[in-house]
């Protein structure tokens, strides 16, 4: 498969906090994310996959702001769709509709392409990852590995700078991860990759390790994942916020 794009971009969340039923979720969280692939860790409930949302402007926090290239994705939405995208931990979470077409066409059309520029696009896309002949495919007829494909591709197809990964690969079985892997791995766009699967990120630029909604770390991988696996191997493990949405 050859390149779709090749756009780096940038994030700049600045003095983001979020309270969700009276707990403290993001707590004036102030990062620059430029480098070419982050990952970001933490225990359920330390803001990880809200922080995740609020990034790609689907959750609006109570303060603060986040810029990809210089947009503020909650003043300009159509022009930030075209910025950032999303790759969800369950692909059903994600696919709203019955074909592989019209699922990969839902974000080109929300872009403002015209109909027959998306089917050529879509078309394109398709044929890029040897999947030409899963246009008009049912997504029911898809399996789990096969779903995850489908909602990259529809990502991918409208070329966004940035890619914020929640967890994308859980439950999938090792040959379709390394598949959907290797496919990351050969694109150029930024890169936010939330996982608890620490080996997936020690090639990394950076990892930032989030604790309470607060940046408890921020460095190369090779510090933050050490520390972050002794602490919590200190305390088994436990996930003392797991109440808490994050």
């Amino acid at each position: 498969m050859g390149q779709l794009i090749s756009n780096n971009g940038r994030v700049s969340i600045q003095g983001v906090s979020l309270v969700k039923s009276g707990h403290a979720i993001l707590n004036e969280i102030t990062l620059d994310l430029s480098t070419p692939r982050i990952g970001f860790v933490g225990r359920n409930g330390s803001g990880k996959s809200t922080l995740a949302r609020v990034v790609c402007g689907l959750i609006k926090p109570d303060q603060g702001r986040v810029l990809v290239d210089d947009i503020d994705i909650f003043k300009n939405r159509r022009k930030a769709l075209s910025k950032i995208g999303i790759l969800f931990q369950n692909p059903d979470h994600q696919i709203i509709f019955p074909t592989v077409l019209e699922e990969m066409s839902f974000g080109l059309t929300q872009q403002g392409y015209s109909k027959d520029a998306v089917r050529q696009m879509v078309a394109e896309a398709l044929a890029q990852f040897g999947k030409a002949a899963w246009s008009n495919r049912s997504i029911s007829t898809l399996s789990q590995g096969q779903r995850h494909l489908v909602c990259l591709m529809s990502v991918l197809a409208m070329q966004p700078a940035v890619i914020v990964l929640d967890e994308p690969f859980t439950g999938l079985d090792r040959p379709i991860t390394r598949q959907l892997t290797q496919i990351l791995e050969d694109i150029d766009q930024t890169i936010l990759h939330i996982s608890h699967d620490l080996e997936a990120l020690c090639t990394y630029d950076r990892v930032i390790w989030l604790e309470r909604g607060t940046v408890q770390m921020d460095g190369a991988p090779q510090a933050v994942l050490p520390a972050y696996s002794a602490a919590m191997d200190a305390i088994g493990g436990q996930d003392v916020f797991a109440d808490i949405t994050g």
